[in-house]
């Protein structure tokens, strides 16, 4: 590999090549069985039937009269059939139930409530019914030995509803992806900075990012600018399914994470036709995945969402979803550089002419309150040199958590 410092960048991969190289790797295959109530969210690694029909009893859909459905032929608002009420269903006798109420033994059907009218101890029905009507059969929402899900399907709070509903209390489940998170560079403190110093934030926003796509994240301290400390961080965490640095991934003196990772294993690249970020590298280390995120708070976060993301959900096995988006009009022109995918954060507006997206002034991959206090952003392609003004732009809420 030809030394980046020397081409400072001069040749650039494009986002989706370098996407592409990275999600190279197999997905994990390991799994564990996890029981419904920590199964939120988790991927299904082998096939799920249910246990037990749903309903598992012939259950009134209505409240009113079970009844056998031939005594009701014939029933009118002119002309009632007239049945006794009674404890039991036989000929010419019908039993109250309710919503939900076991069918009674004889009945095959239910007359809804309104549809009767009880006098002393006979009941006039106006309706007829056919049989079966207004009941719910045995299996009708789920049959036992029904499949519900298979591999790949990622569980809902309404799903974990159906599998207790069928009798299945645990899933076979993907294991989780485990990601460690090391924060570098010898500027960075936790708080009260000197003149020099910089409040270290990347580890918290990055690693909280990552647990929302479902990520068992381990933090760790801040390692110097120090080729040894950098190898022994990332050699310790090569248990884990990636290793994610924050820091020293550009191209100068102190930028040594990834000539530390290719003395380790490989990268695979460095540098991506994206902004803000493009100082980004990737590699891999004893077929561990390393995400080599800038410094730049901005940065890091841009291509957490644009490569780390899709890395867990590709070793995860997690259906992707991309992220919801709106409509709105752009009140000033963007700018962008031809063969670079940008990403310009806006703030959204609700007028009386619809929605309109405002890019925030402050643009810098270090100033992170223009992507915190921003509503999205809009990603302008490769192919554009720039938005005008007054166009409409699809705004992306990379920061949605549903």
């Amino acid at each position: 590999m030809s030394d980046p410092r020397r081409s400072g960048f001069t040749e650039r991969t494009r986002l989706s090549a370098a996407r592409e190289r990275l999600l190279a790797v197999d997905p994990i295959d390991r799994t564990e069985r996890v029981p419904l109530s920590a199964a939120d969210g988790r991927v299904v690694a082998a096939p799920v039937d249910a246990v037990r029909d749903v309903p598992h009893y012939a259950r009134a859909a209505m409240d009113g009269w079970a009844v056998r459905a031939e005594d009701t032929f014939g029933a009118s608002d002119r002309s009632p059939a007239v049945l006794r009420r009674a404890d039991a269903v036989g000929p010419d006798a019908a039993e109250r139930v309710h919503t939900g109420s076991e069918l009674p033994d004889g009945a095959d059907a239910v007359v809804m409530v309104e549809a009767t009218s009880p006098v002393g101890d006979e009941l006039e029905v106006f309706d007829a019914v056919a049989e079966g009507e207004n009941v719910a059969p045995v299996g009708e929402d789920v049959e036992a030995g029904q499949r519900l899900y298979g591999p790949g399907d990622r569980l809902r709070p309404s799903d974990l509803g159906l599998l207790k509903a069928t009798g299945v209390d645990v899933v076979e489940a993907v294991a989780v992806p485990e990601v460690a998170v090391v924060p570098t560079g010898e500027e960075l403190v936790q708080a009260d900075p000197a003149p020099g110093e910089v409040v270290e934030t990347n580890r918290f926003t990055v690693s909280r990012l990552a647990e929302r796509w479902g990520v068992d994240v381990t933090r760790r301290d801040i390692v110097t600018d120090d080729p040894e400390a950098l190898r022994a961080a990332i050699e310790r965490d090569l248990t884990r399914d990636v290793v994610v640095t924050t820091g020293g991934s550009s191209v100068g003196d102190r930028d040594l994470v990834p000539e530390v990772v290719e003395d380790l294993g490989e990268v695979v690249v460095h540098g991506v036709a994206l902004k803000p970020g493009h100082p980004i590298a990737l590699g891999r280390v004893d077929d561990v995945s390393v995400v080599m995120l800038p410094g730049y708070p901005v940065a890091a976060i841009v291509n957490a969402v644009q490569f780390l993301r899709p890395l867990v959900e590709h070793l995860g096995r997690m259906p992707h979803q991309p992220w919801p988006t709106r409509e709105a009009t752009l009140v000033r022109k963007i700018r962008s550089e031809p063969g670079v995918r940008t990403f310009v954060r806006v703030k959204l507006t609700d007028t009386d002419d619809g929605l309109e997206a405002t890019p925030t002034r402050a643009s810098g991959a270090g100033v992170l309150s223009s992507v915190a206090l921003a509503d999205g952003w809009v990603v302008v392609p490769e192919s554009r040199e720039g938005i005008p003004e007054g166009e409409t732009v699809a705004v992306e809420h990379w920061e949605y958590h549903g």
